[in-house]
């Protein structure tokens, strides 16, 4: 059974950390690319950051270059986000995506996780 579980959300204030985990089970996660996703009330979804198989190439939004890290852990099955001078906009729902391309596309996604940057 596949499973992205992510932990690590709560309420910050501005300014301060985070750090967010997703461990994955039931598929071999080394082969998959992991990436951040988050989604604010009102918005689309859209790509915090991305980290390849072996971590040789890392993407991330303009919106969260300076201020996040993405990580992974191919041993213990886990890719990590740490959030760093947070802001009231980056409040929103933390999603895990892992993405394989071949031999056939598909992804899992976790449940999410609430990130609150407020006061």
């Amino acid at each position: 059974q596949v499973q992205l579980v992510e932990s690590g959300g709560g309420l910050v204030q501005p300014g301060g950390s985070l750090r967010l985990s997703c461990a994955a089970s039931g598929f071999t996660f080394s082969s998959y690319d992991m990436s951040w996703y988050r989604q604010a009330p009102g918005k689309e979804r859209e790509l915090v950051a991305l980290i390849t198989t072996a971590g040789s190439r890392i993407n991330y939004a303009d919106s969260v270059k300076g201020r996040f890290t993405i990580s992974r852990d191919n041993a213990k099955n886990t890719v990590y986000l740490q959030m760093s001078s947070l802001k009231p906009e980056d409040t929103a729902v933390y999603y895990c995506n892992a993405l394989i391309r071949w031999p056939k596309m598909h992804d899992y996604w976790g449940q999410g996780t609430q990130v609150t940057v407020s006061s």
